[in-house]
This record gives C-alpha cells, sequence and structure tokens, in this order.
C-alpha cells in the first residue's frame, strides 16, 4: 500500500480553514430599492425630522418607529409582499403601531410620496445603465488599442469606401457612446431632486424640512416648484430617459449590423469565436440542419435586447401625450425601470460581443486589395504634391477603377503604362497642359497601399498613429471620470440612507 504524499502548506491551510468557512454566514443580502423600500425611507425619514421638529410628540415617536421598523423586516422577508402604494402600506403600520401611526402623514400625499419613490428608483436605473454603458465602453476602448494599427475596411452606403484602422473605427464608436453617458449625466441630475414635501399641487401648510428629507434620500437638491413635482416632472423625465435608451439601443444596434454583414461572406475578416453549445445562449451555435453553420447567437440575442430597448423607449412618449397635466399614465415606475433595463441588457450583450470578436487583419488586408478602396488617394496626392485640380485626379482615378473593374485587375497588379495611358487620355479631355503622369510606378503604388493611406493621415482625428495615442488616452480618461462620477452619486445615496438608518435606530430605542 502506498503512502499519499503530504499536502503542501497552502493547501493543508486552506483544508484546515474549510470547515470554519463553511460556517461562516452568507453576508446579507442588500434589501432591494423598490417602491417599498422606499416608503419605508420615507416614513423613517417623516418620523425622525418631524419628532426632532415637534410636529410629532416625542413620547410617542419611539413607539411608532417600532411600528414602522417591524412592517419594514417583515417584508424583507422572502416572499413577504411588498406593497408599492402609499394606501396598501399605511394598513400595515397601523396594524403594527396603531392608528397615531398616521400622525406622521402631516403634509403628505400619495402624490409627492410617488413621486419621490419615482425618482429614488430611476436614479438608481440611471447608475446601473451608466455602470453597464462604461464597462462597454472600456471594452471598446481597449479593443482600439489592441487593433490601433490593424487596417480594414470601412463601408459608406453599405459598400466599401476607405482603408482604416479598426482601432480609429472603434474609436468613432466610442464618441457616440460618450454622448450617451454625458445625457445620463445630465439627465441624473435632473432626476437627482426630492420631490418631497410638496404635497399634491402647491405645498402645505406644514413646517415641513424638505432639504432635511432629500438629505436622508440622498437627493442632490429639491424639485423647485411644487406644481412641477408630481404633475409636470414626473411625466416629462421619463420621456427624457427614454431619449438616452433610443440613443443606446440605436449605438448598440448599428455596431452588430456592422458586424452581421461579414456572416454573409464567404470569407470574413470578422467574426465571433465560436463556442456556447447548440443554443442561442453563446457566441455562436451549430444550425440543426446545416452542420457548416455556425449561428451567430450572441448578436442576435443582443440584437433582440436592443429593438426591446428601443420598442419600450416608445413608451413613455406615447403614454405622456394628449393628456391633461398629472395623470399617470407615464408614471409607471416598473414601466419606466423596465426600459431602461433593456438598454442596460443591451449593453452587458454589447460588452460580451467586444470581447468575443475575432478579427483577420491579413483577411481585412486581402479585402482592401481586392477592391479599389485607396483610389482617392490617388487625386489627392495629384492635387497636394501636384498640383492637379482635384476634379481632374478624381476623373483620372475613376478612369483607372473602371479599366481595372472591367478587366478584373487588383489594385496592387494594375501595370503602371495603362495608368500612364489613362492619364492622358484624361489630361487632353480635360485641356490639362501636361499629359504625363507626374507619378512614378513606386509612387503610384505606394499611393495605392492601404497602410501607408491610414499611417499617412494628417488631419486631427484621424487614424495615424499619433492621433490615435492622444485619443485612446483621452478615452480611458473619460471612461475613469465617469467611473469616479457613478461611484461618487452611489456614495452620496448610501451616506444619506446610513445616516437615516442610524438616526431612526436612535429613536426606536429611544422608547420607555
Amino acid at each position: 500500500m502506498s503512502r499519499s504524499k503530504p499536502l503542501a502548506p497552502a493547501l493543508l491551510l486552506a483544508a484546515l480553514c474549510l470547515p470554519a468557512l463553511a460556517q461562516q454566514p452568507a453576508p446579507p443580502k442588500e434589501p432591494v430599492r423598490d417602491e417599498f423600500f422606499w416608503l419605508g425611507e420615507m416614513n423613517k425619514a417623516s418620523t425622525v425630522i418631524n419628532a426632532e421638529q415637534g410636529l410629532l410628540d416625542r413620547e410617542l415617536a419611539p413607539k411608532l418607529a417600532q411600528g414602522i421598523a417591524r412592517v419594514i423586516e417583515a417584508g424583507n422577508k422572502p416572499g413577504a409582499k411588498r406593497p408599492s402604494t402609499v394606501i396598501t402600506f399605511e394598513p400595515l403600520m397601523i396594524k403594527e403601531a396603531g392608528v397615531e401611526v398616521t400622525l406622521i402623514h402631516a403634509g403628505r400625499s400619495s402624490q409627492d410620496m410617488h413621486a419621490t419613490y419615482r425618482a429614488a428608483i430611476m436614479r438608481d436605473r440611471l447608475l446601473t445603465l451608466a455602470d453597464r454603458l462604461n464597462q462597454a465602453t472600456r471594452t471598446m476602448v481597449e479593443l482600439a488599442a489592441a487593433h490601433r494599427d490593424t487596417v480594414v475596411p470601412n463601408y459608406t452606403n453599405g459598400v466599401a469606401a476607405q482603408p482604416n484602422s479598426y482601432g480609429h473605427y472603434l474609436l468613432g464608436l466610442v464618441a457616440g457612446l460618450d454622448r450617451d453617458a454625458q445625457r445620463i449625466r445630465e439627465t441624473y441630475a435632473r432626476v437627482d431632486r426630492s420631490p418631497m414635501g410638496t404635497t399634491v399641487l402647491n405645498g402645505t401648510s406644514w413646517p415641513l424640512d424638505r432639504q432635511r428629507m432629500a438629505d436622508y434620500l440622498g437627493f442632490a437638491a429639491l424639485v423647485d416648484n411644487a406644481y412641477d413635482a408630481s404633475q409636470i416632472a414626473a411625466a416629462d423625465l421619463p420621456v427624457e430617459v427614454s431619449g438616452i435608451v433610443t440613443g443606446i439601443a440605436l449605438h448598440v444596434g448599428g455596431f452588430i449590423e456592422d458586424v452581421m454583414t461579414q456572416y454573409a461572406q464567404a470569407r470574413p475578416w470578422i467574426l465571433l469565436r465560436e463556442g456556447g453549445g447548440t443554443t442561442g445562449s453563446g457566441n455562436t451555435y451549430v444550425s440543426s440542419a446545416m452542420p457548416q453553420k455556425r449561428n451567430p447567437g450572441l448578436l442576435n440575442g443582443t440584437r433582440e435586447d436592443a429593438s426591446t430597448a428601443l420598442s419600450l423607449a416608445m413608451g413613455p412618449v406615447f403614454r405622456a401625450h394628449n393628456i391633461p397635466p398629472g395623470m399617470p399614465d407615464a408614471k409607471d415606475a416598473k414601466t419606466n425601470s423596465a426600459m431602461v433595463d433593456s438598454a442596460a441588457r443591451s449593453l452587458q450583450g454589447l460588452d460580451r460581443i467586444l470581447k468575443a470578436l475575432a478579427i483577420d487583419p491579413e483577411r481585412a488586408l486581402e479585402e482592401l486589395n481586392s477592391d479599389w478602396t485607396a483610389s482617392q488617394e490617388l487625386a489627392d496626392v495629384l492635387m497636394r504634391k501636384y498640383k492637379l485640380p482635384f476634379r481632374a485626379g478624381h476623373h483620372f482615378a475613376s478612369e483607372v477603377v473602371d479599366y481595372a473593374k472591367l478587366n478584373n485587375i487588383k489594385p496592387t497588379d494594375f501595370p503602371y503604362a495603362q495608368a500612364q495611358a489613362i492619364y492622358r487620355k484624361a489630361a487632353t479631355e480635360l485641356g490639362l497642359a501636361a499629359t504625363e503622369l507626374p507619378m512614378s510606378e513606386a509612387e503610384f503604388r505606394s499611393t495605392l497601399d492601404p497602410v501607408a493611406i491610414v499611417k499617412n493621415r494628417a488631419t486631427s482625428g484621424g487614424p495615424q498613429p499619433a492621433e490615435m495615442d492622444r485619443m485612446l488616452a483621452e478615452a480611458k480618461q473619460r471612461i475613469d471620470r465617469q467611473d469616479a462620477w457613478i461611484k461618487d452619486r452611489r456614495a452620496k445615496i448610501a451616506a444619506g440612507l446610513a445616516k437615516l438608518d442610524a438616526d431612526f435606530a436612535t429613536l426606536a430605542k429611544s422608547a420607555n
């Protein structure tokens, strides 16, 4: 019987610690910040603030606080009901603390309370959306850096147009996503305002401390006008958010379609890496009937998510139009949350796609050299270096392309003598004094080199290495700033809620 080898020290330590680790309780789950959660927070805050301001009997307040705490505790249990309206939440408080608990309703209404939880929920959703957007944007920037020097065809009007760096192309898409991020930040500032204390239409005779309520709930500011709070802003802000969702969905869908066109080719230069089993849940999946096919399930699923987001984004507009102010049609928190969540899912899919892309630089260059996407450079060089009018150079280049396509000649194989003959004919037709092609054969061929074209771009914002390095650095800085912005907003909300929890717990414990 052979002796077993002793465990290595690290493995031995892990084995000894395993039982202890297994006995560790799982960390408590964060409460779901839904309507029930925010109604609970508002009731907690009203109890603390009103007691301290003398709007609520200080002797009674601890008993009421304990009853509210029991309602919240019961609602947080697995499978428990979590009422989402003031009129369904209040009976639970009465049951736990007596009818006196309704004294905290001084100066409040379901109008401002519901407007407040809608704003708080939308605020959370926007931060999640911003986070998903930043993750996908960071992945896109990293991919752009990796393919800074990868030259690929770019297309306009669905036709191969010019060579470009794939990294430069991606940074163009990043610019669009950055505008989406800007819109989130701008809209967030308008959503992050507390309606609490505005009551129904025009405030209340109770001297409520609206600012302290806003601080407890983590809001940065107040909705200034009481009528605006629940009658106007509550309906137009979801419409504004729908514009953000629309922009994101269009950006995600447009990129996916750009990749999808490659799947119609026999030899694509960009594909998803294969994998994911036999369903649409992976990157690709095998056709049930045709063994050669690898269907791009991830592309299809993410495009569907983006299309769902786009369709849901139309909802707030239609629900908000042709109704008088204050109607509830466009305000529903669950419906508007589903709209934002759908955009977040599409961004998660985009992130997966970017991480699964397989790009073949040699095949991309082969495609460029099989077509005449570099032909504009002939006209540009003739004008820039030899002062030939652009339209004359364009005419010459166009004649070269026509001859090449008629005779199935690739740019790398085009006879220099034929180029000279075409130039003579074009120059004569246009009445030019000089009829000889001023380019040498070496220059003619280098002008048609896609890699050289990309490298020699001179305008700011182009794909040349120096500009790519600048734009990549700036894109990374923007992403870092966006990360900091998200963390700062989440920290502010968390700090307000933590302060409320502490003050509420102190009040509840002060009962005789």
